[in-house]
């Protein structure tokens, strides 16, 4: 009996739980630490933040889970973002889940593999959501992050991520 406990425990990934609860937590939270500290948090793009820490730190798979439930669990306790906009960002994460998979298969270098995955990710989010402008699906702006905050974060993100992935190379 003892033995079964152990391996049901040992099967529990504790690093992606407590990333995923953490991730959920931020993603809550973001709102009242940009109040509370008079700045726009939003700006760091927290759900890619939390999605590049999963991507590091978790599987493929829970990746993918954050990447989806991120948006989801943010429009169900928030009702933000909008509901479309909702499926734009669960699109684009997912996308770029798989995009940065597909071509770190491919790179020798995860830094261009994490970097394209992002900018694409984003190309095809602003593609979608343009089109759902110009269907009067949804009433924004097309940008509300400036591309230069964009840039920077990307910039960051991969750093961080081509760091984090080397040292774990033998």
């Amino acid at each position: 009996m003892k033995t079964q406990a152990e391996s049901i425990f040992q099967r529990i990934p504790l690093t992606g739980i407590l990333i995923d609860m953490s991730a959920l937590a931020f993603i809550y939270l973001v709102p009242s630490l940009s109040h509370l500290l008079s700045l726009p948090v939003y700006l760091i793009e927290p759900m890619r933040l939390m999605l590049v820490l999963a991507l590091v730190h978790t599987s493929k798979r829970n990746s993918y889970i954050l990447a989806l439930s991120m948006p989801l669990f943010s429009f169900i306790i928030s009702g933000h973002p909008v509901f479309a906009k909702m499926f734009l960002i669960g699109m684009e994460l997912s996308l770029n889940v798989f995009l940065f998979y597909l071509l770190a298969g491919r790179m020798k270098n995860v830094f261009p593999a994490i970097f394209l995955s992002i900018v694409l990710s984003k190309a095809v989010y602003y593609l979608m959501k343009f089109t759902l402008i110009r269907l009067a699906v949804m009433d924004t702006s097309l940008v509300a992050t400036p591309l230069l905050i964009q840039l920077v974060m990307t910039l960051v993100f991969s750093t961080y991520l081509a760091v984090m992935l080397r040292k774990r190379e033998p």
